[in-house]
């Protein structure tokens, strides 16, 4: 089978798994196995073409031509691949945990819940192997579009009104500041082709630079810079399975890949720094700003929300600073946070499934009863501070690193600071589950459905894992460079 064909397929088979799932929606097994079998199938369709890449191999596709000039192409790169493993490798264990949230819960709309998640894993795909900016910029708006339904899953009016927000936030800040950037880079540099070395390097410079950085950075709203950055707790009214879509798997990856992509591929790691000056202080700002909203917060998954803003942000200050280093940090930090937060909305899935709780304040204890779930939350939330043996400590030493090479100190009192914030929010939570007595009348609850407790170890794993076996993703990084 050609490359080309199985950069076809892999875009195709969620699209193909959606209609299968439709068409079984009679029978809730066969449903929920066609899911989980088109997943695997995505993961190794996507996995049979790394070995290309990795080789210095760019599979592409060209799928149509939609003005002169102007293609709809796939090629699939190093940076692409680390994202299309991620959303299609945390689609299927994503899957697995579904089955037992949504039964556990008796959740309504199965049917319409899994079509959603495969579309928006096919959308996420899209935008992994986008071959330029157009391509991105169609996927990216599908994955608004097709996860919408997700978001109102409830259709009460709280999830009316997150949806609202979620939609109107992402589409105006698209259309209004990403189109526009799109245009000026044809305009200037008169292609719209990710280029090694950047598009626009040597074309645009000063001012107008700065500001079509800006027009890229704010447009790309699902990077969640404040204070573009509403949507993602507005969102939160979702099942916890759709957090976990929102916030490791598809829709934020998909934000600060686009960073990172136009980063390196629109401007290049060579183009005059004084262009990117000022976006380290945003992105600095939202780390801090985000860490103490998270702080203050009393319902968990506001808390795992606003440290999701600040995460994010931690790409676009690695990218910012224009160092090799700094660069793999942000794309080790794609993957780091990727399996830590996943794991840490499955653990908050698992409590409100088992226990009914929601709130930090009511944790008491609560890790007596659930051992596994809140010793995974555990794992995840060492990742998010960036410590030892977590995947979030890899990515924060280059980030730091690149940081230090380039001299650049307000990035490294950003980290640091944030690192203790990081702590002063998760470190309660995990104190209290397993050292606090729980009240007397707490009535006794064991864990959630076995397939949530096996998803959430899984991807604790994983976290464990990338810390002492980081060569795959430490490969992609570094070819970037």
């Amino acid at each position: 089978m050609s490359q080309e064909t199985l950069l076809a397929l892999s875009l195709a088979l969620p699209a193909a798994g959606a209609l299968l799932v439709a068409a079984c929606h009679r029978w809730p097994n066969l449903r929920e196995a066609a899911s989980l079998v088109t997943a695997a199938a995505t993961f190794l369709m996507v996995l049979s073409l790394s070995g290309e890449v990795l080789e210095g191999g760019r599979p592409a596709l060209r799928l149509g031509e939609m003005l002169p000039g102007l293609a709809i192409s796939l090629e699939l790169e190093p940076l692409g691949l680390l994202f299309a493993l991620i959303a299609s490798g945390l689609w299927f264990v994503s899957g697995v945990y579904s089955i037992g949230y949504m039964r556990g819960n008796a959740e309504p709309h199965q049917t319409r819940f899994y079509v959603c998640f495969a579309l928006a894993i096919a959308s996420a795909l899209g935008v992994a192997l986008a071959g330029n900016l157009l391509t991105l910029y169609l996927f990216y708006e599908a994955l608004t579009l097709v996860t919408y339904p997700l978001v109102t899953h409830h259709g009460d009016d709280e999830a009316r009104r997150g949806g609202r927000v979620y939609l109107a936030l992402l589409l105006l800040s698209s259309m209004l500041f990403l189109l526009p950037a799109m245009a000026i880079t044809w305009w200037v540099g008169g292609t719209l082709d990710f280029t090694p070395g950047g598009i626009l390097a040597g074309k645009v410079t000063g001012g107008a630079a700065a500001g079509l950085l800006a027009l890229y950075a704010f447009g790309i709203g699902k990077a969640a810079l404040m204070p573009i950055h509403r949507w993602l707790p507005a969102a939160m009214v979702a099942p916890t399975p759709v957090s976990a879509l929102l916030h490791a798997v598809a829709v934020v990856k998909a934000g600060v890949f686009s960073i990172v992509k136009v980063v390196v591929y629109v401007f290049g790691l060579d183009f005059a720094a004084d262009a990117f000056a000022w976006l380290p202080w945003v992105a600095g700002f939202t780390i801090v700003a985000a860490s103490i909203v998270a702080l203050r917060a009393d319902n968990l998954k506001r808390r795992l929300a606003y440290s999701t803003v600040s995460q994010l942000s931690y790409v676009v200050l690695a990218a910012a600073i224009l160092t090799p280093l700094s660069l793999i940090g942000a794309v080790l930090h794609i993957a780091a946070h990727a399996f830590g937060k996943i794991t840490l909305f499955f653990a908050a899935g698992a409590i409100y499934t088992a226990a009914h709780k929601t709130e930090v304040s009511q944790l008491d204890g609560i890790g007596r009863r659930m051992p596994w779930t809140l010793a995974a939350f555990a794992v995840g939330a060492l990742s998010m501070i960036g410590l030892p043996p977590a995947a979030g400590f890899v990515s924060k030493w280059y980030i730091v690193s690149g940081a230090l090479a380039a001299q650049a100190w307000m990035p490294i009192a950003v980290i640091v600071a944030s690192t203790l914030l990081n702590a002063g929010y998760f470190v309660p939570i995990v104190y209290r589950a397993f050292f606090v007595e729980g009240k007397n009348d707490d009535p006794a609850h064991g864990e959630a459905p076995w397939t949530m407790v096996a998803a959430l170890v899984t991807t604790a794993a994983l976290t464990i894992l990338m810390f002492f076996w980081s060569d795959l993703p430490l490969a992609l990084a570094r070819s970037l460079t």
